[in-house]
């Protein structure tokens, strides 16, 4: 028997995975929510101030609650990041391994493989991007140096591990260490192939999507600028209609350059937001890396070599900021930070409200700030 809203939720608004809904209600039962609709007559009411959304889904963490994937490749630590973003309405994360020793990687693909093939597997680990090794060291940012390496047969077969156990798997590569075909051998194991650290032209970008590759990796940090006769790596992304994660915190990009990026592209919805967040969210404000200590100022993570090193902030900072901040419409803004991931990893389950744990949908204030998951309220006011 079909189950029944035994409450109807009224919120100001409720985002549907593809735009704000004036004066919808949310059915739900117990933990669960059902549908979006109308209340039948005589039907359990309550109305909620704000606005309901799925969780963010953020596709490039590197680490939380003080672990860090390059530091510790175990299931633990990858229950820690996840546990650590979810405090702060990311209800999903793609752990990202940035380029290091093979043994690194190696173990990195083994801690996801087993937290995959745990009794009751965390539904918040969406699977892995491996960023780097193979990528450019001129754009190299905060990856050493001494572990770039071309492609190789080894990253093939950690990506078909992966793939072969169902597991989602994004590999950010750039030109200068891999080839078209390198690019049509990773998107047919069924991987997001992404581009990114790279210094190439656009026409050595475009050979890459033409092979297959389809995202791009923390729009304009790494990679070549565009410039009025070379259009560059970011030329190639914003032209394109490939999808393209951007970090939105006010240091890594300008926000005029978010804004421009967001209204430049040829088709909607190919934007997305990432955090790009190291261990110091929910966590410290120090930790070390490759050996170095990389610490915490004024809101930027910086390395011995005066590297960004990664990013201190959240999804919900970031979407905060692009409303606003940088002006960015709310539908627009909430679709970079749910539907539009959700797309990148064909889970258009995680894009809606309907039929989901109340603890994996959220509640934000007038103001665009999450105030807790509606399970949490309705555990503080039960019907």
């Amino acid at each position: 028997m079909t189950a029944k809203p035994d409450l109807w939720l009224l919120p100001d608004a409720i985002f549907d995975g593809h735009g704000l809904r004036q004066g919808a209600a949310l059915g739900v039962s117990g933990t669960c929510s059902l549908q979006i609709g109308t209340p039948p007559k005589g039907a359990i009411t309550r109305r909620l101030k704000g606005i309901v959304t799925p969780g963010f889904l953020d596709l490039q963490v590197n680490g939380g609650g003080d672990a860090l994937l390059n530091n510790d490749q175990s299931p633990t630590a990858l229950h820690t990041m996840a546990a650590a973003h979810r405090r702060f309405g990311t209800v999903g994360i793609l752990p990202t391994v940035i380029t290091d020793a093979p043994e690194v990687l190696a173990r990195a693909v083994d801690a996801v493989l087993a937290a995959h093939s745990e009794p009751r597997p965390d539904s918040s680990l969406l699977g892995l991007h491996i960023e780097g090794p193979h990528l450019s060291i001129p754009r190299r940012g905060t990856h050493a140096a001494d572990y770039i390496r071309p492609f190789d047969a080894t990253t093939l077969d950690h990506v078909q591990r992966l793939r072969a156990a169902g597991l989602f798997v994004k590999i950010t590569v750039a030109p200068e260490s891999a080839t078209p075909q390198d690019v049509a051998r990773l998107v047919g194991t069924g991987a997001v192939v992404s581009i990114g650290h790279s210094d190439a032209t656009a026409d050595e970008v475009r050979a890459l999507l033409d092979a297959g590759a389809t995202c791009f990796t923390h729009l304009f940090n790494a990679m070549s600028p565009m410039l009025n006769r070379a259009p560059g790596v970011t030329g190639a992304c914003i032209n394109s209609t490939a999808y393209a994660g951007i970090i939105c915190d006010g240091i890594h990009v300008a926000d005029e350059m978010v804004g421009l990026a967001i209204r430049a592209r040829p088709l909607p919805g190919r934007m997305f937001l990432v955090s790009d967040a190291m261990c110091t969210v929910g966590g410290s404000g120090h930790f070390r890396l490759y050996g170095q200590d990389i610490w915490l100022k004024d809101g930027r993570l910086v390395n011995a070599e005066g590297s960004l090193a990664g990013a201190h902030v959240t999804m919900a900072e970031g979407l905060h900021r692009l409303i606003t901040v940088v002006g960015t419409p709310p539908d627009t803004a909430l679709d970079m930070a749910v539907g539009a991931p959700a797309r990148v990893l064909n889970r258009l389950d995680l894009a809606t409200p309907e039929h989901r744990d109340l603890a994996d949908l959220l509640l934000l204030d007038p103001d665009w700030s999450v105030t807790g998951t509606l399970a949490d309220h309705l555990a503080i006011q039960p019907a």
